[in-house]
């Protein structure tokens, strides 16, 4: 089992948009003291939800300023970049790392940032497998043309070439935020392992690792493809002696962070979107996730892997909105957390 963390850089209200991006930049730090396996970087723009656009560039830093923890996006939004830029930045990042980066992917939302970035609502409706292709064809053959609807243009060369770094021959994995049947079969068919929503509990994560092995299957892929599946899960964690100090240091500061970063989305065709209820959220959140003292906090993450077959987590570790308390939490899940899983 492998354990990372998974940071939005969210803003809380009164922060400064700077203090998030610092709190997240230093949990990632301690994650690789704690021995954690992994830091998972989320990407969003024009609301305090989350304070970093782009998790690219955010990996580079990260990879930089740390010497043996992988460093993820969770997720690069593909409508609204070019896939070819995105590969090239993914493979540089690759080969330079030696192969500590993973490049997680999803369709974002009906976003403002359509209208913004030009590449319209038909990028995010229809045009997300043609850009996932290209990422990852860019990262896996020598040289590449574009014959899609979005995306035409001559044969060029991979420059650099992902699978040209000695310690990853393979170049870099690719990982598909799964929130629909669709993109489950989107994922299974091309052999890419999913990242699971937080706000999904374990019997539908298990139905749609269900669902992906099915698919993969029928799409050709091997039986050592289908069980080798790395899938992600995402969650919550905080770790406190008792329960109830946990849930209540995270209803204390969750909903408030959520009210005022969801509710700045703005639709790109003006649609009516509902926003979860705040407190609702962070109270479903908290039974769902490793929340609690730390033994309960590895018997749930245990549990959620018997239960699904999944075995690697990224956990936001963030909840409280405060640097120290992030950092403790941060170390809490290293030193307690980690040994009980074995």
């Amino acid at each position: 089992m492998r354990v990372g963390t998974f940071v939005l850089a969210a803003q809380f209200p009164g922060q400064g948009q700077g203090e998030a991006l610092h709190r997240a930049v230093r949990s990632a730090e301690v994650a690789e003291e704690a021995g954690l396996d992994a830091v998972w970087l989320a990407e969003h723009h024009f609301v305090p939800y989350g304070t970093c656009p782009s998790a690219l560039t955010l990996a580079a830093l990260l990879l930089g300023r740390t010497r043996r923890i992988r460093v993820g996006t969770a997720v690069t939004v593909l409508p609204t970049a070019h896939p070819v830029a995105v590969g090239e930045q993914a493979a540089l990042l690759h080969v330079l790392s030696g192969g500590r980066f993973s490049l997680g992917v999803g369709r974002g939302g009906p976003w403002v940032d359509l209208e913004v970035f030009g590449t319209g609502l038909a990028a995010y409706e229809e045009g997300f497998p043609e850009s996932l292709d290209l990422v990852t064809r860019w990262l896996r053959e020598p040289s590449v043309a574009g014959n899609g609807e979005r995306f035409g243009f001559r044969e060029v060369t991979v420059v650099p070439r992902a699978d040209e770094a000695l310690s990853a021959a393979a170049g870099p994995e690719v990982v598909v935020a799964c929130t629909s049947p669709s993109s489950v079969r989107l994922a299974a068919e091309r052999g890419l392992p999913m990242l699971l929503g937080m706000h999904v509990g374990d019997e539908e994560k298990a139905e749609m690792v269900a669902a992906w092995a099915r698919h993969a299957r029928e799409a050709g892929r091997t039986a050592e493809e289908v069980r080798g599946a790395a899938h992600v899960s995402a969650g919550v964690c905080q770790i406190a002696d008792r329960r109830a100090d946990a849930v209540e240091s995270l209803t204390k500061a969750m909903p408030g962070w959520l009210r005022e970063g969801l509710g700045a989305h703005v639709t790109v065709d003006g649609r009516e979107r509902r926003m979860r209820d705040p407190l609702a959220y962070t109270e479903l959140l908290c039974g769902l996730h490793p929340v609690g003292p730390a033994r309960l906090c590895a018997d749930r993450l245990a549990a959620t892997s018997e239960r699904t077959g999944v075995t690697r987590f990224a956990l936001l570790v963030e909840g409280t909105g405060d640097l120290a308390a992030t950092e403790e939490n941060v170390r809490r899940l290293g030193s307690e957390v980690l040994p009980r899983l074995g």
